[in-house]
């Protein structure tokens, strides 16, 4: 095992940079290695897989969108009889359909959040990932992780791995980072 340090990029122009920044600082290409991590739930369309078939998040996301639609539709009966005077019997049906949709939406919502802490992130966000072999010797952990900022790493990891054949060989997608910096340090990334 090795101490790896990688940064994550929004995009491989910054990580690029970092790449020069580290081979000019001493480290060896094959003690680099840069990858692309894939959005969440998404890790598995790459060749070594390594993802959930399908969001933990949504297990309950089906079960919650037939009660709500249920919910829903029997609200909008109520609401299109209200209607229907004014409307006709196309009240009625839009009342139903309407309801259904909203109560569908709600309760696919309502039964994802059972397993979704607002602010908590249980897989990695896509990025361009740059790894280092700490262990090499060029730079030390305070020099990668300062020069990983500087290019504007929007988190910085440790973790103890595999580097073989100049690659981090067990890194998983699906695994939380043990962050020790970067610009946002590891709190959610804004919308751009």
């Amino acid at each position: 095992m090795t101490t790896i340090i990688a940064g994550g990029f929004d995009n491989i122009v910054p990580a690029q940079a970092a790449i020069k920044r580290l081979q000019d600082g001493g480290v060896s290409l094959d003690h680099i290695c840069t990858f692309r991590v894939n959005p969440p739930g998404m890790h598995d369309r790459t060749p070594i897989g390594g993802d959930h078939e399908k969001s933990a998040g949504a297990r309950h996301a089906e079960d919650g969108a037939s009660q709500g639609a249920t919910a829903g539709a029997a609200a909008g009966i109520a609401m299109g009889a209200v209607a229907t005077p004014f409307f006709g019997p196309a009240g009625m049906a839009v009342g139903m359909a309407a309801g259904a949709y909203a109560g569908s939406l709600v309760g696919a919502m309502k039964g994802t959040g059972d397993e979704v802490q607002p602010g908590h992130q249980d897989v990695r966000p896509a990025e361009v990932m740059v790894a280092v072999n700490a262990g090499s010797g060029a730079l030390g952990t305070k020099e990668i992780v300062s020069l990983f900022e500087e290019c504007g790493a929007w988190q910085v990891e440790s973790a103890e791995g595999r580097w073989e054949d100049g690659v981090w060989a067990d890194f998983d997608p699906v695994s939380y980072p043990h962050l020790i910096g970067g610009s946002d340090q590891g709190m959610a990334r804004p919308a751009a």
